[in-house]
């Protein structure tokens, strides 16, 4: 399972078709957990590890893979388990996430399996704002039904890693500032840590944030608005979306907008922490008008004044 990608081309194959697959993976004895196979490089066994002084907690060490020193966090401790003892097996899934590369350190890899995103279900609300899932759906292995968690990887990393919401010098355009004021964004984004770091970045800034957590949600709101006989242009200035939520992922929710002649000219921009060359093909696959790589401020900033540019010039 060391090359779990092979290629984009193999990748993009489920793009559109409301369909993923997730790398599954045990961190104790009971529970089964997961990730989208997109954000996986690669799976081995734990390396010997170098510490660290100084670093977060649950950062177990750094591990040298082929020449490269990457980051090992011990996922079990990140979720709120007691750390892995080193008498448990142990493997490392080496991700891509915002454009960093780190580790997770797990137990026992199990395999991949496919799935399509309606089966995918957000996590229940009575878990709490807290918890570490982005969503949670039921297998079958072996003719027994597992309950499987989606980690939310985006809200461990961000309580490991400081991400710095503030603009750079010179990314505000101040002719463009009073423009800002009183549009309306709606996001859609099944990480809570994600909607967050947009909200911080662009409410200081006079924009109104509508957030949903999944592509079905925002179709479903932007068809209501249509029926009342409303102009989607009129109701918001653009779409941010994530790629992967459950019930329906964003490139089927653009793929939808597309095909109805009521909203099928809105501006959507792909807000994803998956790798830039893949998402680069799919945006012009699926009809997307920009891709951001999460989380980079300055560069959600300058989307939105392009819109806003091109808004003026019209």
């Amino acid at each position: 399972m060391t090359k779990v990608l092979d290629s984009v081309d193999q990748r993009t194959q489920l793009v559109g078709e409301n369909r993923l697959e997730l790398l599954l993976f045990r961190i104790n004895a009971t529970q089964l957990f997961a990730i989208n196979v997109f954000k996986v490089k690669e799976v081995v066994k734990l390396p010997p590890l170098n510490s660290v002084p100084g670093s977060h907690p649950h950062i177990s060490g750094v591990a040298n893979i082929r020449g490269s020193s990457i980051p090992v966090i011990d996922l079990r401790g990140a979720i709120g388990f007691s750390p892995m003892s080193s008498d448990q097996e142990r493997n490392l899934i080496i991700t891509e996430y915002n454009r960093s590369i780190q580790g997770f350190m797990v137990g026992k890899v199990e395999h991949i399996v496919n799935m399509t995103w309606s089966d995918i279900l957000p996590p229940p609300k009575t878990a709490g704002k807290q918890n570490y899932l982005t969503a949670i759906c039921r297998l079958e292995i072996d003719d027994v039904i597992n309950m499987v968690s989606i980690i939310d990887v985006e809200k461990v990393l961000a309580e490991i890693i400081n991400y710095d919401i503030r603009l750079s010098e010179g990314v505000l355009d101040e002719e463009l500032a009073k423009e800002m004021v009183g549009r309306r964004i709606l996001i859609a984004d099944d990480s809570s840590t994600a909607r967050r770091q947009i909200k911080e970045t662009l409410e200081p800034l006079g924009i109104e944030i509508l957030e949903v957590s999944d592509g079905l949600q925002a179709l479903q709101l932007l068809q209501s608005w249509c029926n009342e006989g409303k102009s989607i242009y009129d109701e918001i200035l653009m779409l941010i979306t994530d790629a992967e939520m459950p019930e329906m992922d964003g490139y089927k929710l653009t793929s939808e907008i597309r095909s109805d002649n009521r909203m099928s000219d809105l501006f959507i921009a792909l807000n994803t922490s998956l790798s830039g060359s893949f998402n680069e093909a799919m945006v012009e696959k699926v009809g997307c008008d920009r891709f951001i790589s999460k989380f980079q401020p300055d560069l959600l900033v300058g989307v939105v004044q392009d819109k806003l540019r091109e808004q003026k010039e019209k």
